[in-house]
């Protein structure tokens, strides 16, 4: 999503990125599992619940959730900053807080918040504050957010489990209440979709959609 130069660079940091990759991070992470039927009221009318996560750039996390058995559809978007209705263009300034975020439409029935936040972990690297892969910035910071006390015991376990397996040197993901969604101009909406062969999606976003499929192949489409 970058221009000439950040890809540049992107290329450039590709080898070492994937040098730290290939450690125990390489591995699939097992977390807690919490028991979904549980977390959410059985009376309400819609079938579909909601759920939102800051990874890193928003084609590649997009791309990753959509992958993902029960979930329907997946937004890219702009959530976590102060600013109403931000543009694409003042994201990129890093001085709004909001952070490049997706919206996770889902079936309860077929994958649980639990699961979602377990592909949130198995995804990126939550350990490196305000960056993932070649991307900086604090539009690019990890961000859990949470609808209900529920969910954020779930995110709250899952990062207690991290710690204590110590997966990571450090776990820099704000657990956050969710507030509002702004979501993004047409032309990112499914972008790793519709540009497969754009220089960006090749280097970075492609490679990490296969890293997570190799990890979770049981939650897959």
């Amino acid at each position: 999503m970058k221009n000439v130069i950040v890809l540049f660079l992107s290329l450039l940091t590709l080898q070492s990125c994937a040098s730290e990759i290939n450690s125990s991070k390489n591995d699939k992470i097992n977390l807690p599992q919490t028991d979904y039927k549980n977390q959410f009221d059985e009376n309400r009318k819609t079938n579909v619940e909601v759920a939102y996560f800051a990874s890193g750039c928003f084609w590649c996390v997009e791309a990753i959730y959509e992958s993902v058995r029960g979930v329907v559809e997946v937004e890219s978007g702009y959530s976590g900053g102060i600013v109403k209705n931000p543009t694409y263009k003042q994201i990129c300034t890093g001085t709004l807080k909001h952070a490049e975020s997706v919206k996770v439409i889902y079936d309860p029935e077929k994958v649980s918040f639990s699961t979602l936040v377990d592909v949130f972990f198995n995804s990126h690297d939550p350990s490196t504050l305000n960056r993932q892969g070649p991307d900086s910035g604090p539009q690019y910071r990890s961000i859990a957010f949470y609808n209900t006390d529920e969910e954020k015991s779930i995110i709250n376990d899952k990062i207690k489990a991290l710690k204590e397996a110590k997966v990571f040197s450090k776990i820099t993901t704000e657990v956050k209440s969710f507030e509002v969604f702004y979501k993004a101009e047409q032309y990112h909406q499914d972008y790793e979709k519709k540009h497969p062969n754009q220089g960006y999606i090749q280097a970075v976003s492609i490679p990490r959609l296969n890293e997570f499929k190799r990890k979770m192949p049981e939650v897959l489409k």
